[in-house]
């Protein structure tokens, strides 16, 4: 059963945030996973401290939920965040298995700030040939045995 929101936790994901950007320590994101109506982690964007592209706040805090849970899964908690989530973020979500997202700001704030992940949606829409980051698929059916090793696997843990 998910827990109504609460705007506190999601007024600690922008007094993290806030914080984050006066310490010099990172962009203007901050987030807060709760469960059963506690925070059980919180994280910053440290993109550009730790070089890592990914270190989103959502990210960061998901990380680090899933460790202090022991689990993978992330079911049963909510995301506050600062900002509405990227495609990245939201993508973690999703695989996290998070019951519900909070956010404060939205994309277009973020836009206002120099953020701006409509480009991202946009290219997510096109077929993978008319984007701008080339992909090309190669050795797909070698690729394959790694598929044929898990359907097989009596050691898989299924997520």
């Amino acid at each position: 059963m998910q827990s109504p929101a609460n705007p506190e936790f999601l007024r600690r994901a922008i007094r993290l945030a806030t914080e984050n950007v006066l310490s010099g320590a990172g962009g203007p994101f901050g987030a807060v996973i709760v469960r059963d109506g506690r925070i059980v982690a919180e994280g910053v964007n440290t993109v550009t401290t730790a070089n890592d592209p990914t270190a989103h706040a959502e990210v960061n805090a998901i990380r680090t939920a899933a460790k202090e849970l022991g689990a993978f899964s992330l079911s049963g908690c909510q995301l506050y965040t600062s900002c509405e989530p990227c495609p990245m973020c939201l993508a973690a979500a999703y695989w996290a298995r998070i019951d519900a997202i909070y956010y404060g700001a939205s994309a277009t704030d973020a836009e206002r700030a120099g953020f701006d992940d409509s480009f991202l949606y946009h290219e997510l829409r096109k077929d993978s040939a008319t984007r701008k980051l080339p992909a090309t698929q190669l050795l797909g059916d070698e690729a394959w045995a790694s598929f044929a090793a898990w359907l097989a696997s009596s050691k898989k843990v299924a997520y």
